[in-house]
C-alpha cells in the first residue's frame, strides 16, 4: 500500500486481509504496545519497522500473500522494500491510493483517536505528510493506481 495517511490505505488493506493477505501495520504494532500518538518517536518507529520487514521476508520465503499497510511515503522507502523481497524472488506491486489532498486532510482531521487506524494528526503534521508525499511511477515496477477519493 502506498499513500500519505488518510488516503484510505488501511480500508483497502483490511479488504485484501479478508481475501486471505497477511496484513502488516507499523501503526497497529505501536497502538498494541501502548503508542496512542503520531508521528512515533524515532527509535520507537525504527524498531517496529524492523519487526514489519523481517516478518515481510519470512512470509514472502513461505510464499504467503501480504499487503504492508505502511505509507512508503518515498521512492527511497519503496526501493528498500523491493530490495528485501529481491533475495525471495518477490516482485512487488505497488498499490497507490491517489486521494485528492483536501479529502485526506479532511479525514484526518475527522480523525478520533480511537483505533490504530484512526490516530489523530495535527494539521500541520497531516499536510506536511500530504505535500511531502513522492507518488509512485511506473518505472518502480508493478503500479496498481486506486482513486481515493
Amino acid at each position: 500500500m502506498c499513500g500519505p495517511a488518510g488516503s484510505g490505505k488501511s480500508t483497502y488493506a483490511r479488504r485484501l486481509e479478508q481475501a486471505g493477505y497477511v496484513r502488516l501495520s507499523i501503526d497497529e504494532a505501536a497502538w498494541a504496545a501502548g503508542h496512542r500518538e503520531q508521528p512515533l518517536p524515532e527509535p520507537v518507529r525504527q524498531a517496529f519497522e524492523r519487526e514489519v520487514q523481517e516478518r515481510l521476508v519470512t512470509l514472502a520465503t513461505q510464499g504467503a500473500d501480504v499487503v504492508v499497510d505502511l505509507s512508503f511515503w518515498s521512492r527511497r522507502m519503496r526501493d528498500t522494500y523491493r530490495g528485501l523481497l529481491a533475495p525471495t524472488g518477490v516482485v512487488p506491486e505497488t498499490v497507490y491510493l491517489a486521494t485528492p489532498r483536501d479529502v485526506v486532510l479532511r479525514r484526518v482531521a475527522a480523525r478520533d483517536g480511537a483505533t490504530a487506524n484512526d490516530v489523530r494528526l495535527d494539521a500541520a503534521t497531516a499536510a506536511l505528510y500530504v505535500d511531502h508525499f513522492e507518488p509512485p511511477t511506473p518505472d518502480e515496477g508493478p503500479l496498481t493506481v486506486i482513486d481515493g477519493g
